[in-house]
């Protein structure tokens, strides 16, 4: 089985998360998407409460078979670091005939080098990149691009924090979230 995991903090998951995530799985002909929501990001400081993100992502997979969530980083609380999940993926979930990559965005390729234990990472799975606008490869060290895969897949220009933002400032959201996933939003004021 080829499985591919897609982490992040989907706060909220958006059009783009699932159109990438649609897309890279056909190209790449995946079995599975497996969406692994973060307990606690390194990077980031202030995030929308796990529930409400599983609550998010589950009403935006739903009725996709190729689809599903995984809470192992939330289950194993603290900061959430890709290569302890990997390590987890491997020693629970993965089979010794799976496949397992991991996506990310340009933007996340960006900083890899200075994630936890990254050639580890690049060890431990193949790791598939969505390039994002004003990606250039030659800013990635030779060490990562050897060892990385590009997804050819259409360019989506939608951000969590742009739709957070936008929230705020009382613009719609239209089209860059699902409906349920907006009802969910405004029933539970999530970013008033």
């Amino acid at each position: 089985m080829r499985i591919c995991i897609f982490g992040g903090t989907f706060d909220p998951p958006h059009i783009g998360h699932l159109l990438v995530a649609q897309t890279v799985c056909e190209a790449e002909k995946f079995d599975k998407i497996l969406f692994m929501p973060a307990n606690k990001p390194p990077h980031k400081e202030s995030i929308s409460g796990v529930e409400d993100r599983l609550a998010m992502l589950n009403i935006a997979i739903e009725g996709n078979p190729n689809f599903e969530i995984s809470d192992m980083e939330i289950k194993r609380g603290g900061i959430s670091y890709t290569i302890d999940t990997l390590m987890d993926m491997k020693s629970s979930v993965i089979k010794e005939e799976d496949e397992l990559f991991y996506l990310i965005g340009s933007d996340s390729l960006l900083e890899l080098s200075q994630w936890k234990e990254p050639r580890g990472i690049l060890k431990n799975c193949n790791v598939v990149v969505a390039i994002r606008p004003g990606f250039r490869p030659s800013d990635i060290p030779a060490w990562i691009l050897h060892r990385i895969q590009f997804a050819n897949i259409p360019r989506f220009e939608i951000s969590s924090s742009n739709i957070r933002a936008r929230w705020r400032e009382n613009k719609t959201i239209r089209y860059l979230v699902t409906l349920p996933v907006w009802e969910y939003i405004d029933q539970n004021k999530l970013y008033d």
